[in-house]
């Protein structure tokens, strides 16, 4: 067996020694000693985010949280739907939040800033990638190192979600609102998305595998999320869904 896979070239395996550095630490042997003194780093650095993040969000009004693709650029289509989005959720009341980054995260904020309105940024700490775009309200930039410490300040801050074309980071983001929703350990927030053509493949799949094929979420989880094209839609879902309970942004 091994010789056979030692026939094989796996290109897209190929590691850089700073990923191997990474596999191998995880395998490494450490006592006890070595064990208590990293990892109780690493819980107070992760507490330390945590209050951090609390204390500099609590105090905010509603919010809405914009997710897509940092590789997006100016001008592009969804960049320009992004910016329109923040902008009117802005005159409706609402501040924005973005991961802080290029793309459509800085469109988002580049929209709510344009209309003065509240722009928060939580950035996340990227070896090559990423770092805080311009339109940020700057007491209200946070930096994280932790993906997992963002995400919960991202679903514990939101009144709702809208989604534009992305990667990984946004599809993560998308399915995290969407389980804790549907496993209600938090309120029936609105979830967007926004671009039918790039969205509707993926709620096709969810349809026809998850669902009707494997059975492994039910037809109601269906209605957790809307599917919009244009920007004025978008925002409309979320006002009226406040409207019906009778709230009311205070920006």
């Amino acid at each position: 067996m091994k010789r056979k896979l030692d026939e094989i070239e796996y290109e897209s395996m190929k590691l850089t020694r700073d990923e191997e550095k990474i596999i191998e630490q995880a395998f490494k042997q450490k006592d006890w000693n070595e064990i208590k003194s990293h990892d109780s780093w690493v819980i107070f650095r992760v507490m330390s985010e945590f209050v951090n993040g609390f204390d500099r969000l609590a105090r905010m009004g509603p919010c809405v949280s914009i997710f897509g693709s940092a590789r997006t650029r100016p001008g592009e289509k969804y960049y320009d739907v992004a910016e329109e989005i923040a902008a009117d959720l802005v005159k409706e009341g609402y501040g924005v939040i973005t991961g802080g980054g290029p793309g459509i995260m800085e469109a988002g904020n580049k929209g709510a800033s344009r209309e003065n309105g509240v722009s928060v940024g939580l950035n996340i700490k990227l070896p090559h990638e990423q770092s805080h775009n311009p339109f940020i309200d700057p007491e209200k930039l946070i930096d994280f190192d932790y993906f997992f410490v963002r995400k919960v300040m991202f679903v514990r801050y939101s009144q709702g979600f809208i989604v534009l074309p992305g990667g990984f980071g946004t599809l993560d983001e998308l399915f995290e609102a969407l389980t804790l929703i549907q496993t209600k350990k938090i309120g029936r927030f609105p979830i967007v998305l926004v671009g039918r053509e790039y969205w509707q493949g993926l709620v096709d799949w969810l349809k026809s595998r998850v669902y009707e094929m494997h059975g492994n979420i039910d037809e109601e989880d269906f209605d957790l999320f809307h599917i919009v094209d244009e920007s004025r839609e978008a925002v409309e879902i979320i006002d009226e869904f406040y409207t019906k309970y009778l709230l009311t942004p205070n920006f």
